[in-house]
C-alpha cells in the first residue's frame, strides 16, 4: 500500500484556492441598494413618461451589471499570474 502526501501522519493537507479579494464586497451594492424603501417613495421624476419605480428597476439592473463586471475584471486570474491552482 502506498501513501500519498495527504495520507501520511503529520503531513499538511494541500492548500485550497480561496479568493478573498476586497473587490468581492462590491457585489453587495446591487443587493442592498434595491432594498432601500426611500428610493421608491414617489412618482417624480418621470423619465420618458415612466414613473420613478419603473425606470429605477432598470437602473438597478444596470448597477448589477456594472458591479459584476467590475469585480470580474479586477479579480480574474490572468495568464502568467503566480499562485493559481494549476501550478
Amino acid at each position: 500500500m502506498t501513501t500519498t502526501g495527504s495520507d501520511r501522519p503529520g503531513a499538511t493537507p494541500p492548500a485550497r484556492h480561496r479568493d478573498r479579494s476586497p473587490w468581492n464586497w462590491l457585489l453587495l451594492v446591487p443587493i442592498v441598494v434595491p432594498l432601500i424603501p426611500a428610493l421608491y417613495n414617489g412618482v417624480d421624476p418621470r423619465i420618458g413618461g415612466f414613473p420613478r419605480f419603473y425606470w429605477l428597476q432598470l437602473a438597478f439592473v444596470l448597477l448589477g451589471i456594472a458591479a459584476t463586471t467590475t469585480v470580474y475584471l479586477m479579480t480574474r486570474k490572468r495568464p502568467g499570474d503566480r499562485g493559481g491552482p494549476h501550478e
